[in-house]
């Protein structure tokens, strides 16, 4: 199984892709999607979909995995990062894929064994976990995070459908 995962952003959306092959999660790729800080708030948004659309038409993968808005007290924010995150939904919708989406802190609590992990601890386990040469960058890292996730949920169901 292919999972793609996004950390959707509008100034950076990161993405990581891993293969899920029984107990064994592996990288595929990872990368940061970064459109020119003069473009136009819509501008910015198109880039990011049709960027998305290239990457998942190129990998072809199973499911995408999205991380979950973070509400911050910042209802500004809160609004841009709302709408990249509709932006990376409406781009796997595109391509016909299945998104599944989990909570900053489920991702945390997954990876680390912490709701409330740091930025280093995720990249850290995500470098280790995938055996990476180096940490991702930081959108990257937490992309990869998100889909990891997901390969410990799918995992999971699996085996409890079995029991």
């Amino acid at each position: 199984m292919i999972i793609f995962g996004i950390d959707p952003g509008s100034r950076v959306t990161g993405y990581g892709i891993v293969a899920c092959e029984g107990a064994r999660v592996g990288h595929v790729d990872n990368g940061v999607i970064v459109p020119s800080a003069s473009l136009s708030s819509a501008v910015k948004l198109h880039f990011i979909h049709s960027e998305l659309i290239k990457i998942l038409s190129h990998f072809k993968p199973d499911v995408v995995a999205v991380e979950e808005v973070f509400v911050a007290n910042n209802p500004r924010s809160a609004l841009v990062l709302g709408q990249a995150r509709g932006v990376a939904l409406a781009a796997a919708a595109a391509c016909g894929i299945p998104v599944v989406e989990y909570s900053t802190r489920l991702v945390k609590q997954s990876l680390v064994g912490y709701g409330n992990a740091s930025k280093e601890q995720i990249q850290s386990m995500v470098k280790r976990l995938l055996k990476l040469p180096q940490v991702a960058a930081s959108d990257a890292s937490d992309a990869l995070a998100v889909a990891i996730t997901h390969a410990h949920s799918h995992r999971l169901q699996i085996r409890t459908n079995l029991l």
